[in-house]
């Protein structure tokens, strides 16, 4: 049976809190979202966090498994992914790779892994709705899909399917 991550950016920020202009689009965000999560997934950063109870508020639902933190959805080298987008001016996948593909591939494998622990913690026909950052995600998505997304929009997001070791792609309508 398949597995949903529904994986997102968060929304604006200054800093690593959400500006009132980033809480009111999260909240929006949140009254679209389908209501059968089984869990919610937060790459532990404050705006990732803050956006996912945004999120929730808009939901207006319970969830059973409430919000977990995987660290694993976010970057030790947030520092070096600036550097290279300074570099590129591309804040496509593509452009990071070619700059400095040694990184991508590590943290793509690393991002990658911490998205099929999200999958393996899912029970079988179960959904998540995780909050990580950018160009992570697309990292993240690729590593499992071998496709490469855009870059993703504040609150932005794309839908992979898991069905054992299989992963699928499909965008959020």
């Amino acid at each position: 049976m398949t597995k949903v991550v529904e994986l997102r950016r968060h929304t604006d920020n200054d800093g690593d809190a959400l500006t009132a202009d980033g809480v009111r689009a999260a909240l929006e965000i949140g009254t679209r979202l389908e209501a059968d999560y089984t869990v919610l997934v937060s790459s532990g950063m404050q705006r990732a966090t803050q956006t996912l109870a945004c999120f929730l508020a808009g939901l207006g639902s319970r969830v059973p498994g409430g919000v977990i933190v995987e660290a694993g959805l976010r970057t030790e080298s947030e520092g070096r992914w600036r550097e290279i987008y300074a570099q590129t001016g591309e804040p496509h996948l593509a452009a990071f790779r070619v700059a400095d593909p040694a990184f991508v591939e590590d943290e793509q494998a690393r991002l990658g892994a911490a998205l099929a622990r999200i999958f393996a913690a899912l029970p079988e026909g179960g959904r998540a709705l995780a909050v990580g950052h950018s160009p992570t995600n697309e990292a993240a998505v690729f590593a499992l899909t071998g496709e490469e997304i855009p870059a993703m929009a504040k609150g932005g997001g794309v839908l992979v399917e898991g069905d054992g070791d299989e992963y699928r792609l499909r965008t959020i309508d």
